[in-house]
């Protein structure tokens, strides 16, 4: 849906990109009577990474988002905006190894006994060995995952899967992402547990470990997530003072002199309008927002430095009930390229027009301009049905189409110097621009959930009815686990905060949402330019 956009605009906070970020911040600025505008250069969808695409009546949720959250305040919001249209969901994830399936997380018996015999007792003697001898000098994800399980185990269910999302070796990843991303697990707390179970001595909710007890249902749209974010846009346009003015790309964010701004924005066909604004909020990717500000700061160069991580989906249509009762399952198998397939139909009914077939998604992590990325749509979907069939889960003559969508910037990726480009550019534009105000995950460079996201925004639009920054949005901590345990809604008492700004416990839970991302390990090359 567009609206008629005139040449020049003339409004109150001028926004960029229509994302979680983007459309929260719009939507609570109308709200409260501001006037705003806001620019998507995708032609048809809003939502960004959390958007909901439709094809021929199929609905493909892009990565998959449980609509869960600690802070109160994000959730009486999409309640608020999308009030009748949530549906609870069971939740199931798996993991599949050479044919079989195995529970997420991990279940020391199962997993032994979907292993065999011999191939069990070689990671439990892979697993003493290093008990008895572990790595000294442990820099990596492989050295201390290798400590924690052996590397047997580490080898099947830990180094498949992370290389293919992050497109890297495993030794060279930090091992200080390894302590966070897997802490309190343990391969004899593992085996403890399975035993309490067997006993049944274990009554923990999903009969899980107790040091990480799973979400047993989750909320989500009853047509995928994509209608939160249409919801909002309608209310934004309806309220008679917000613009969301489709398929029109950033092309330059001048600062007028004055303290406000003259953003431009250009359609595939070349058509530009302009908006000036006292207010800009920027979701768009850090890396395109420094190439393009006017005057062009000192620290555009960081921002060339920032890197992504890019997914695309192929969604494959299957004749026939649903192949498994998963939400997702992690692929960690090295036959194939796919890493994670989603089961659409699991996330809700509405996502699949016709009971007679089932609908998968096949989730390929890749760089863009790589080899996976570049391939003609027909040639994915033949690949997708290809790997299917290697799996074993599916017949290849009961797939009836196909369809696929590319997600470019998926993943910030978290670099040796990452923090001091981000940190650059964010100096220099607080100090030069008070009232430019970056927000959501590409804005920020930070690798967090929907509800930061969110709530980014909130505490931005306090900032600006507030007149100034009362709120520093760039406190966030990591915490892996977010999305894994805990209760919605916990958090709402008003503890004090350093400086002179404070937030609730309520909004700090959703701001300690970012999760955490692997960074590439210092060579020793590296250590010693750091001391020369």
């Amino acid at each position: 849906m567009n609206t008629a956009p005139s040449r020049e605009l003339d409004v109150d906070v001028a926004i960029i990109g229509a994302g979680p970020a983007g459309l929260t911040a719009g939507y609570l600025l109308t709200k409260a009577g501001k006037t705003v505008a806001i620019i998507e250069k995708d032609e048809t969808y809003v939502g960004g990474i959390s958007r909901t695409v439709e094809h021929e009546g199929y609905r493909f949720d892009i990565g998959g988002h449980r609509f869960f959250s600690k802070s109160q305040q994000v959730v009486d919001l999409w309640n608020e905006i999308l009030p009748d249209d949530f549906i609870q969901r069971p939740r199931m994830s798996r993991i599949y190894y050479e044919g079989k399936f195995y529970s997420y997380p991990l279940r020391a018996f199962e997993a032994l006994s979907n292993l065999g015999i011999l191939r069990s007792t070689a990671c439990m003697a892979s697993y003493l060995w290093r008990k008895a001898f572990p790595i000294q000098n442990v820099k990596s994800f492989e050295d201390w995952t290798t400590n924690q399980f052996g590397h047997k185990l580490y080898s099947i269910f830990f180094k498949t899967y992370t290389e293919k999302v992050w497109g890297m070796p495993c030794n060279e990843m930090s091992a200080d992402w390894a302590a966070q991303r897997i802490k309190g697990l343990s391969l004899w707390s593992a085996v403890t547990d399975g035993l309490k179970r067997s006993l049944g001595l274990n009554k923990t909710p999903n009969d899980g470990m107790a040091t990480k007890t799973l979400l047993e249902t989750f909320r989500y749209p009853r047509q995928g997530p994509g209608m939160m974010w249409e919801a909002a846009r309608d209310k934004i346009i309806a309220s008679g003072k917000g613009q969301v003015i489709m398929g029109y790309g950033l092309e330059q964010l001048a600062n007028d002199g004055e303290g406000g701004w003259r953003m431009s924005a250009v359609s595939k066909a070349g058509d530009k309008i302009i908006v000036k604004a006292g207010h800009a909020i920027s979701s768009a990717p850090m890396r395109e927002l420094g190439a393009r500000l006017h005057p062009l700061p000192e620290t555009s160069w960081n921002g060339t430095k920032l890197n992504y991580r890019d997914f695309l989906t192929v969604a494959l249509m299957v004749e026939g009930e649903d192949l498994f009762p998963d939400n997702w399952i992690y692929i960690h198998d090295s036959k194939v390229q796919v890493g994670r397939v989603q089961n659409f139909r699991s996330w809700s009914p509405e996502m699949v027009p016709d009971e007679t077939m089932a609908c998968v998604g096949l989730e390929y992590f890749c760089f863009e301009g790589d080899g996976l990325w570049d391939m003609a749509d027909a040639d994915l979907v033949t690949l997708a049905t290809t790997e299917m069939k290697t799996l074993g889960l599916l017949d290849p003559a009961k797939v009836k189409g196909g369809a696929v969508v590319r997600q470019e910037k998926a993943y910030p990726v978290y670099d040796e110097d990452y923090a001091a480009n981000v940190a650059a550019m964010r100096g220099e534009l607080e100090y030069k621009y008070p009232t430019l105000h970056l927000v959501g995950r590409n804005g920020m460079h930070r690798y967090n959930n929907q509800d930061h996201a969110m709530m980014t925004a909130m505490l931005t639009v306090e900032n600006i009815l507030a007149g100034e920054r009362v709120y520093d949005i760039w406190c966030v901590n990591e915490d892996a686990e977010y999305h894994e345990a805990g209760d919605e809604g916990a958090e709402k008492a008003l503890p004090a905060r350093e400086a002179a700004s404070s937030v609730s416990e309520d909004q700090a839970a959703a701001l300690n949402s970012m999760r955490a991302v692997p960074e590439r390990i210092a060579t020793d090359e590296d250590d010693h330019r750091r001391v020369a």
